[in-house]
């Protein structure tokens, strides 16, 4: 599980629909703390003095609720549970809606050494974007070899052995109008356990494709902003292989092969490569026959069922034939 302090969460550089606005207010001897779990935790029930089950390995967040009984405590002069939840090693507290902690429980923070931060949002909204952060942040990733290219809307993983012309191929479907995502590494996630996102490993190389004989190209100056983007969906592997004559290649379309990454299957085909085959038109038509599939469209299904009923009928006429020829 990876680990990541609560300085490092302010520190992000989030953008839209991702910021999380957030600030220290007290609690600084905090901030080298741990993040270790990819989840928040709402401390109503610790306030009323309930810790059994209490989730304190999570960040803490509290809304008007948990701030107006904060008050109603301070009022009343109990502050036994709200120091009770600092002996607890809690990563952090968030205080939504721009909420100022009361004084006893600013004491205790600062006594416990844990940071106290603060955030403009609303509670729902910022639950909902730190979520997404954590999530994003905690997921398992992989570094692999190849390219990554958006063909027709659909993210195209391309792969196969270095040499195979997997960035000269990227650089002809650039030409052809669709857009890079990453050249020769690729890092990849997995988001919720059930799809993979690509972006480049090295975000200091930009969009820089490495081609052999002309060296180091930037593609948004040769193409424009309009030929890139910063990350993809992985939706389908295309793998370049040279053309081996012994091995039997896959010519319906029937057979569903597929490729593992971190847990999650993609489908992949083969492509070899050979003089006079036109690589990239394959992996647009790859690409947008894998758009079909994922409309309810079999190409290769349909041609087989087809062919059944072609067979069937024949039969039928044969048998109708050959009985009243007798």
């Amino acid at each position: 599980m990876k680990k990541f302090t609560v300085l490092e969460l302010l520190s992000l550089e989030l953008k839209e629909h991702n910021d999380l606005d957030l600030k220290c207010i007290a609690g600084r001897k905090g901030l080298a703390r741990k993040i270790e779990v990819p989840n928040v935790n709402r401390p109503g029930l610790a306030l009323s003095g309930f810790f059994e089950s209490f989730a304190y390995n999570r960040i803490q967040i509290f809304g008007r609720g948990e701030h107006a009984y904060l008050k109603k405590l301070e009022k009343e002069k109990k502050s036994e549970n709200i120091k009770k939840i600092f002996t607890f090693d809690i990563p952090c507290a968030i205080f939504t809606h721009n909420l100022m902690p009361t004084k006893d429980f600013l004491d205790a923070a600062e006594e416990a050494g844990c940071a106290v931060l603060q955030t403009s949002l609303p509670s729902a909204n910022f639950t909902a974007r730190i979520l997404r952060v954590l999530n994003d942040i905690f997921a398992a990733r992989e570094v692999v070899h190849g390219v990554l290219i958006e063909v027709f809307g659909i993210g195209v993983l391309l792969t196969g052995e270095s040499g195979v012309g997997k960035s000269e191929t990227a650089l002809e479907l650039i030409e052809r109008g669709h857009r890079l995502v990453a050249d020769d590494a690729v890092e990849i996630r997995c988001v919720g356990g059930n799809y993979l996102m690509g972006m480049g490993a090295n975000k200091m190389l930009g969009h820089h494709m490495e081609i052999r004989g002309l060296g180091i190209i930037n593609i948004t100056h040769l193409f424009g902003v309009g030929s890139i983007r910063d990350e993809k969906r992985i939706e389908l592997v295309v793998n370049l292989e040279i053309w081996d004559s012994n091995k039997q290649y896959d010519r319906l379309g029937a057979q569903k092969k597929t490729k593992e990454i971190l847990g999650v299957r993609l489908p992949c085909v083969d492509i070899p490569i050979k003089p006079g085959r036109n690589i990239p038109i394959l992996i647009e038509t790859a690409a947008m026959n894998e758009r079909l599939k994922q409309l309810g469209v079999h190409s290769s299904r349909e041609f087989n069922e087809q062919v059944m009923r072609w067979l069937e009928s024949e039969n039928v006429r044969n048998i109708y034939f050959h009985n009243n020829s007798i």
